[in-house]
């Protein structure tokens, strides 16, 4: 399959860089756009206790990886692409089943 997306971390220029992280796509419903679920557990100092925490990411999804609702994927951080999306889908760890 050709990949003619600029934007693709693999066929594209896009380089990545910091953060990367596992996550579940619960929306892709945007064109080349997907939303991903991140739980990660924050300290609660005061308490002595941990907080589980969840945050969505928008994140752009080349059509050579091309992530659909349910799978998970890994999730690197790259410059701006627009107003929302500093993420791109670099790989699908396992598919999902669709909903």
């Amino acid at each position: 399959m050709d990949c003619n997306d600029i934007r693709c971390p693999i066929h594209g220029s896009l380089k990545t860089r910091g953060n990367s992280f596992e996550g579940t796509v619960v929306s892709d419903r945007n064109q080349r756009t997907v939303i991903v679920i991140r739980d990660y557990i924050a300290p609660l100092r005061k308490y002595e206790r941990q907080l589980r925490k969840r945050s969505s990411i928008p994140a752009h999804n080349p059509p050579c990886i091309s992530a659909k609702r349910g799978d998970t994927v890994t999730v690197e951080e790259c410059r701006r692409i627009s107003k929302t999306k500093a993420f791109v889908v670099t790989s699908i760890i396992k598919k999902g089943v669709e909903q």
